[in-house]
């Protein structure tokens, strides 16, 4: 009775395209969070680096509501 458990073929490569695209987004925001100036930024860059390490919202947030347009 030792099997072990591992996820399905099939669902492997999605789950793996979901993991680099959520990667690639904290990653992205991070560096353009750390590019920009204080007054591009709306709010503490810290909340902003903090938010960007929750799942897809916290990356998508900021880009749509943390940077200021010029």
């Amino acid at each position: 009775m030792n099997r072990k458990k591992t996820l399905d073929p099939r669902y492997r490569v999605p789950v793996i395209v979901v993991g680099v695209v959520q990667v690639a987004l904290t990653a992205a925001a991070l560096l353009d969070l750390r590019h920009r100036g204080p007054d591009e930024i709306r709010g503490s860059r810290k909340a902003w680096a903090a938010a960007s390490f929750v799942n897809f919202v916290g990356p998508i947030a900021y880009f749509a509501l943390g940077r200021r347009r010029s």
